[in-house]
């Protein structure tokens, strides 16, 4: 059997980073002989097996032509006569069309390799332009590799342009926007993924409500950096070195929403935008199909992240219905996820990276001062309904006022 390692596995062993999957690709056999080798067929829409010891991908060399628009047009040939080179010219960049023999030769028909050195994301041939999904993969890639230098190749982001002014991307489903971004959200620079959508004008299509926060100004004094869609890109960035967790970073993302519909004359501030920025985040997450967790948590940041900013000067009644609101009295409760969040926020402005966030301390001291109050007696009193509440809350504030105080 005539076997080679290829894709994602190739181009990180020469990186010298870790290969966490291995894909192979055959030449010259068919489904039949696949099975009656051992080999486990798994592929819906083309042949591919798996490994009857190891459990890795084998696939069937194929060849791909367009017939329908968007990412599932495609007829698939696999047939014991497709070549290796005739395989790789049909993926998205170089650096993914190099392949290995087993015993590490490498081989490169499309200059994967001197691409790879000069850090570039170029495309393969012009095929690239027939799959829109390559557009959020190479978007997904530059937030992978941004920190060691990877740029975009200036004839792919041209292409990449066309693909959407052809209209390629309105033919993107929920499902796989969602499944892109939750993995570019996991990578460790996630806003090079939005500041590759915006070089090839794919991001007001595909997150509209982002887009539109670049241009928005906010008071220097409080944003050196002015512009609101630089300050939501900082803050993604500043979430991803505080925390692994994609809801806390999907919650710095999304969290000044509400400054992209503030009216022009009221330019550089933006009243009430914690709660106008709710239906749209609404909106978004009923469009992408967004899991529920992520949901919550960033609807809570959008809505009181404000408040944590200012949280020495709130009340002690104020502090504690703003942490019932969260759900922090609750023994299952995402208030540190929340405080990061907050706090990716207030560092996500030029010259404010490194500045300390206090408002995470005293906020988790309270909540656990409030949480701690013994309300066995209110439970097991006389009060009914409503007095039970209003009797714990009333001892959840004196408590938050003791430690604060």
């Amino acid at each position: 059997m005539e076997i080679y390692l290829v894709g994602g596995a190739v181009r990180d062993q020469l990186l010298g980073l870790p290969v966490k999957e291995k894909d192979w690709v055959v030449i010259g056999e068919t489904p039949e002989s696949m099975v009656k080798q051992g080999f486990r067929p798994v592929g819906k829409d083309f042949p591919v097996f798996l490994h009857p010891q190891s459990r890795e991908e084998y696939a069937l060399a194929r060849t791909e032509r367009k017939t329908a628009p968007g990412y599932k047009g495609f007829t698939v040939h696999a047939a014991p006569d497709v070549s290796l080179d005739q395989d790789l010219i049909r993926r998205d960049l170089t650096i993914n069309a190099m392949a290995m023999t087993p015993e590490g030769r490498l081989i490169d028909p499309y200059g994967g390799r001197p691409d790879l050195e000069k850090r570039i994301f170029r495309h393969i041939s012009p095929a690239f332009a027939e799959d829109p999904v390559r557009i959020l993969r190479v978007a997904r890639f530059a937030a992978r590799y941004r920190h060691l230098g990877f740029t975009l190749a200036e004839e792919t982001r041209v292409l990449m342009q066309a693909m959407v002014t052809a209209g390629e991307v309105d033919h993107l489903v929920p499902e796989r926007v969602w499944a892109e971004l939750f993995k570019a959200l996991n990578e460790k620079s996630p806003s090079a993924f939005f500041d590759t959508l915006k070089a090839c004008t794919a991001l007001d299509k595909i997150f509209p409500e982002i887009s539109c926060l670049f241009g928005v100004p906010q008071p220097e004094k409080h944003h050196p950096e002015i512009d609101t869609g630089i300050h939501v890109m900082l803050c993604l960035d500043q979430a991803a070195l505080l925390s692994p967790s994609p809801e806390v970073r999907f919650a710095a993302l999304v969290h000044d929403l509400g400054k992209g519909v503030s009216p022009k004359e009221n330019w550089p501030h933006h009243y009430d935008h914690e709660t106008k920025g709710l239906a749209i985040l609404e909106k978004m997450c009923a469009r992408l199909r967004v899991p529920n967790a992520f949901k919550t948590l960033a609807l809570q940041v959008m809505q009181y992240h404000t408040h944590c900013h200012r949280a020495f000067e709130l009340r002690a009644s104020t502090l504690t219905d703003m942490l019932s609101a969260l759900g922090a009295f609750k023994p299952a409760n995402k208030l540190t996820e929340f405080l990061l969040a907050c706090e990716a926020d207030a560092k996500g402005r030029t010259g404010f990276e490194n500045a300390p966030y206090p408002q995470a301390g005293l906020l988790s001291g309270a909540a656990k001062a409030a949480a701690a109050v013994d309300t066995s007696a209110i439970v097991n009193g006389e009060l009914k309904g409503q007095q039970i509440g209003e009797a714990i809350r009333r001892l959840r504030i004196k408590a938050v006022s003791e430690f604060i105080n």
